[in-house]
Protein backbone atom coordinates (compact mmCIF):
# COMPACT_ATOMS: atom_id res chain seq x y z
CA UNK A 1 0.00 0.00 0.00
CA UNK A 2 1.25 3.44 -1.18
CA UNK A 3 0.93 6.47 1.08
CA UNK A 4 -0.45 8.54 -1.53
CA UNK A 5 -2.94 11.53 -1.47
CA UNK A 6 -5.41 9.42 -3.90
CA UNK A 7 -5.36 6.85 -0.48
CA UNK A 8 -5.73 9.78 2.09
CA UNK A 9 -8.80 11.44 0.10
CA UNK A 10 -10.19 8.12 -0.29
CA UNK A 11 -10.03 7.36 3.63
CA UNK A 12 -11.63 10.40 4.78
CA UNK A 13 -14.28 10.29 2.41
CA UNK A 14 -15.14 6.73 3.74
CA UNK A 15 -14.77 8.79 6.98
CA UNK A 16 -17.51 11.31 5.90
CA UNK A 17 -15.00 14.05 6.00
CA UNK A 18 -16.50 17.28 5.37
CA UNK A 19 -13.14 18.45 4.82
CA UNK A 20 -10.30 16.79 3.81
CA UNK A 21 -6.61 17.96 4.94
CA UNK A 22 -4.05 16.91 3.06
CA UNK A 23 -1.34 18.75 4.56
CA UNK A 24 -2.07 16.35 7.95
CA UNK A 25 -1.26 13.59 5.56
CA UNK A 26 2.53 15.97 5.13
CA UNK A 27 2.64 16.08 8.90
CA UNK A 28 1.91 12.39 9.77
CA UNK A 29 4.74 11.20 6.72
CA UNK A 30 7.15 13.48 8.33
CA UNK A 31 6.00 12.68 12.04
CA UNK A 32 7.30 8.64 10.62
CA UNK A 33 10.19 10.57 9.43
CA UNK A 34 11.84 11.79 12.32
CA UNK A 35 15.65 11.26 12.64
CA UNK A 36 15.24 9.20 16.23
CA UNK A 37 12.85 6.52 14.49
CA UNK A 38 14.47 3.64 13.15
CA UNK A 39 11.47 0.97 13.13
CA UNK A 40 8.41 3.00 13.66
CA UNK A 41 8.74 4.68 10.44
CA UNK A 42 7.36 4.92 7.05
CA UNK A 43 8.13 1.54 6.02
CA UNK A 44 6.27 0.33 9.48
CA UNK A 45 3.24 2.04 8.74
CA UNK A 46 3.66 1.11 4.25
CA UNK A 47 3.36 -2.50 6.01
CA UNK A 48 0.55 -2.28 8.23
CA UNK A 49 -1.52 -0.67 5.55
CA UNK A 50 -1.08 -3.40 3.36
CA UNK A 51 -1.83 -5.85 6.28
CA UNK A 52 -4.66 -4.27 6.18
CA UNK A 53 -5.44 -3.63 2.70
CA UNK A 54 -5.82 -7.81 2.84
CA UNK A 55 -7.72 -8.29 5.52
CA UNK A 56 -10.20 -4.96 5.81
CA UNK A 57 -13.37 -7.50 4.94
CA UNK A 58 -12.33 -8.41 9.08
CA UNK A 59 -13.24 -4.98 10.22
CA UNK A 60 -16.53 -3.16 11.57
CA UNK A 61 -15.92 0.13 10.67
CA UNK A 62 -13.07 -0.40 8.03
CA UNK A 63 -11.81 3.23 7.64
CA UNK A 64 -11.38 4.18 11.67
CA UNK A 65 -8.89 0.87 11.74
CA UNK A 66 -7.46 2.55 8.71
CA UNK A 67 -6.99 6.24 9.89
CA UNK A 68 -6.20 4.63 13.61
CA UNK A 69 -3.15 2.60 11.49
CA UNK A 70 -2.16 6.68 10.48
CA UNK A 71 -2.33 7.59 13.80
CA UNK A 72 -1.39 4.25 16.08
CA UNK A 73 2.88 5.76 16.26
CA UNK A 74 2.22 9.37 15.50
CA UNK A 75 4.01 10.67 17.90
CA UNK A 76 7.66 8.22 18.67
CA UNK A 77 9.69 9.17 21.30
CA UNK A 78 11.57 6.22 23.10
CA UNK A 79 12.58 8.41 26.05
CA UNK A 80 8.99 8.84 26.64
CA UNK A 81 6.11 7.06 28.36
CA UNK A 82 2.83 8.69 27.31
CA UNK A 83 3.17 8.51 23.10
CA UNK A 84 -0.18 6.32 22.44
CA UNK A 85 -1.65 9.18 24.42
CA UNK A 86 -0.73 11.84 22.41
CA UNK A 87 -0.54 10.12 19.03
CA UNK A 88 -4.46 9.18 20.05
CA UNK A 89 -5.08 13.02 21.10
CA UNK A 90 -3.82 14.22 17.35
CA UNK A 91 -5.85 11.64 16.09
CA UNK A 92 -9.38 12.67 17.79
CA UNK A 93 -8.65 16.12 16.58
CA UNK A 94 -8.04 15.46 13.47
CA UNK A 95 -11.02 13.67 12.82
CA UNK A 96 -12.93 16.32 15.13
CA UNK A 97 -11.68 19.37 12.60
CA UNK A 98 -12.77 17.33 9.31
CA UNK A 99 -16.24 17.48 10.18
CA UNK A 100 -16.97 13.64 11.37
CA UNK A 101 -18.90 12.85 14.53
CA UNK A 102 -17.57 12.97 18.17
CA UNK A 103 -18.44 9.14 18.95
CA UNK A 104 -16.47 8.18 15.58
CA UNK A 105 -13.62 10.51 17.00
CA UNK A 106 -13.76 8.51 20.29
CA UNK A 107 -13.77 5.43 18.66
CA UNK A 108 -10.44 6.44 16.64
CA UNK A 109 -8.67 7.35 19.57
CA UNK A 110 -9.75 4.38 21.52
CA UNK A 111 -7.95 2.27 18.52
CA UNK A 112 -4.84 4.05 18.81
CA UNK A 113 -4.36 3.68 22.71
CA UNK A 114 -4.85 -0.02 22.30
CA UNK A 115 -1.73 -0.27 20.96
CA UNK A 116 -0.41 0.91 24.78
CA UNK A 117 -1.35 -2.15 25.91
CA UNK A 118 -1.76 -4.60 22.90
CA UNK A 119 -5.04 -6.19 24.75
CA UNK A 120 -8.03 -5.67 23.54
CA UNK A 121 -11.82 -6.50 25.19
CA UNK A 122 -13.64 -10.06 23.51
CA UNK A 123 -16.20 -7.95 21.36
CA UNK A 124 -14.30 -5.48 19.79
CA UNK A 125 -13.18 -6.82 16.80
CA UNK A 126 -11.81 -3.71 15.01
CA UNK A 127 -9.18 -3.75 18.35
CA UNK A 128 -8.15 -7.16 18.03
CA UNK A 129 -7.73 -6.46 14.16
CA UNK A 130 -5.63 -3.01 14.46
CA UNK A 131 -3.40 -4.82 16.89
CA UNK A 132 -2.88 -8.03 15.13
CA UNK A 133 -1.48 -6.40 12.29
CA UNK A 134 0.89 -4.02 14.57
CA UNK A 135 2.29 -7.23 15.70
CA UNK A 136 2.73 -8.82 12.27
CA UNK A 137 6.42 -8.12 12.38
CA UNK A 138 6.55 -10.58 15.04
CA UNK A 139 5.74 -13.34 11.82
CA UNK A 140 8.28 -11.84 9.71
CA UNK A 141 10.17 -13.98 7.84
CA UNK A 142 13.85 -14.25 9.29
CA UNK A 143 15.48 -11.62 7.30
CA UNK A 144 12.84 -9.16 7.90
CA UNK A 145 12.80 -10.34 11.86
CA UNK A 146 16.39 -9.65 11.95
CA UNK A 147 16.17 -6.18 10.56
CA UNK A 148 13.28 -5.52 12.90
CA UNK A 149 15.24 -6.53 15.89
CA UNK A 150 18.06 -4.31 14.61
CA UNK A 151 15.76 -1.28 13.91
CA UNK A 152 14.40 -1.68 17.71
CA UNK A 153 17.67 -1.63 19.04
CA UNK A 154 18.77 1.35 17.11
CA UNK A 155 15.63 2.98 19.00
CA UNK A 156 16.51 2.41 22.45
CA UNK A 157 20.17 3.48 21.52
CA UNK A 158 20.52 5.63 24.34
CA UNK A 159 19.63 2.72 26.45
CA UNK A 160 23.01 0.15 28.17
CA UNK A 161 23.19 -3.37 26.57
CA UNK A 162 22.60 -4.98 29.54
CA UNK A 163 19.54 -3.13 30.69
CA UNK A 164 18.20 -3.38 26.90
CA UNK A 165 18.54 -7.14 27.01
CA UNK A 166 16.79 -7.78 30.39
CA UNK A 167 13.67 -5.06 28.75
CA UNK A 168 13.46 -6.92 25.14
CA UNK A 169 13.12 -10.05 26.75
CA UNK A 170 10.68 -9.42 29.25
CA UNK A 171 8.39 -8.21 26.33
CA UNK A 172 9.33 -11.20 24.18
CA UNK A 173 8.43 -13.03 26.59
CA UNK A 174 5.72 -11.18 27.74
CA UNK A 175 3.88 -12.32 24.14
CA UNK A 176 5.40 -15.89 24.06
CA UNK A 177 3.16 -16.60 27.80
CA UNK A 178 0.14 -15.11 26.05
CA UNK A 179 -2.49 -18.11 25.09
CA UNK A 180 -2.61 -16.11 22.08
CA UNK A 181 -0.59 -13.34 20.24
CA UNK A 182 -2.95 -13.32 17.25
CA UNK A 183 -6.43 -12.01 18.85
CA UNK A 184 -8.43 -12.81 15.19
CA UNK A 185 -8.55 -16.42 13.85
CA UNK A 186 -7.33 -15.39 10.32
CA UNK A 187 -4.10 -13.75 11.95
CA UNK A 188 -3.64 -16.84 14.46
CA UNK A 189 -3.92 -19.21 11.94
CA UNK A 190 -1.56 -17.80 9.59
CA UNK A 191 1.02 -16.34 12.14
CA UNK A 192 1.23 -17.79 15.41
CA UNK A 193 3.02 -20.96 14.89
CA UNK A 194 5.29 -18.74 12.80
CA UNK A 195 5.55 -15.58 15.51
CA UNK A 196 6.35 -17.90 18.13
CA UNK A 197 9.36 -19.34 16.20
CA UNK A 198 10.65 -15.94 15.92
CA UNK A 199 10.45 -15.28 19.58
CA UNK A 200 11.63 -18.02 21.06
CA UNK A 201 14.91 -17.65 18.58
CA UNK A 202 15.35 -13.85 19.48
CA UNK A 203 15.19 -14.92 23.44
CA UNK A 204 17.61 -17.69 22.33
Amino acid sequence: MNVTLASWQRLWGELGATVVNGGLMNQLVAAYSERQRHYHTLQHLRECLAQFDAAAMLAHRPAEVELALWFHDAVYDPQRKDNEERSADWARASVLAAGCGAEAAERVAALVLATRSHEAQADDADAALLLDIDLAILAAAPGRFAEYERQVRAEYAHVPEAEFRAGRARVLRGFLERDRIYLTDVFHDALEARARDNLRRSLA
